[in-house]
């Protein structure tokens, strides 16, 4: 009786630590495969070249959208919030650049566009440096006149890629105030001006005019006295 007995307790006990080791040996596996650290995502290379002849096709393509008109090719590359600055220092937005385009208020003999470079940031942004040369450009103001805005300009261009398409998020014009020699051309000719980078039709401040030299007293003579009482 008290073999058997014995030999019962002595099984529970077996049973008990076997249980007990697996018990505890299921968790450790569990944390192991939860602490797991997953390897970190590559950034794919941006393909530069490509991007480069795609902002500049953009950019390149503003010619045949004035002449023509176009409207929905604005409504395209233009974003609903794209933050424009103008050259005389006014605030811009894409409502007005589309009015433009649609009544044709905006017009010149030739646009020369030089000076153009992409900076490339990333697969989906970018940057565009140019400058803009206008002759005979005319602008028509909503009150039937017209303003000349011919001259030189440089502008940055901020564009993003959403939803596979690029699209200009932010521009800044100002005019040249010292044109120097324009850099030459490239072997083709990229005639272009946005309605983005297009003075609009305030007119930008005039300099104030220096303050005229006091004259010297060498200048202005040497008094003469008073005569003197006798």
């Amino acid at each position: 009786m008290r073999k058997h007995f014995g030999v019962t307790l002595l099984s529970i006990l077996i049973g008990a630590v076997t249980a007990f080791y697996f018990g505890c040996a299921s968790p450790q596996n569990s944390n192991s495969n939860t602490n797991a650290v997953a390897a970190p995502s590559v950034e794919p290379t941006p393909d530069k070249a490509a991007i480069e002849a795609e902002l500049t096709r953009i950019e390149n393509d503003w010619p045949r959208i004035l002449k023509e008109r176009d409207v929905a090719a604005v409504r395209k590359v233009e974003a609903d919030d794209i933050l424009l600055i103008y050259p005389d220092g006014s605030a811009g937005s894409k409502d007005q650049d589309m009015k433009d385009i649609e009544s044709g208020a905006l017009s010149a003999d030739s646009w020369e566009l030089s000076d153009l470079t992409v900076s490339v940031l990333d697969s989906d942004s970018a940057v565009v440096r140019l400058r803009t040369t206008v002759k005979g450009g005319k602008y028509k103001t909503p009150d039937g006149k017209t303003q000349d805005v011919s001259g030189d300009f440089r502008s940055v261009d901020t564009f993003a890629r959403r939803n596979g398409q690029w699209q200009l998020v932010a521009s800044a014009t100002v005019p040249v105030r010292n044109p120097g020699p324009t850099a030459s051309p490239s072997a083709t000719p990229r005639p272009s001006v946005s309605p983005k980078s297009s003075p609009s039709p305030k007119s930008s401040p005039a300099a104030k005019a220096s303050p005229a030299a006091r004259p010297t007293p060498e200048k202005l003579g040497t008094p003469q006295r008073k005569p003197t009482p006798q």
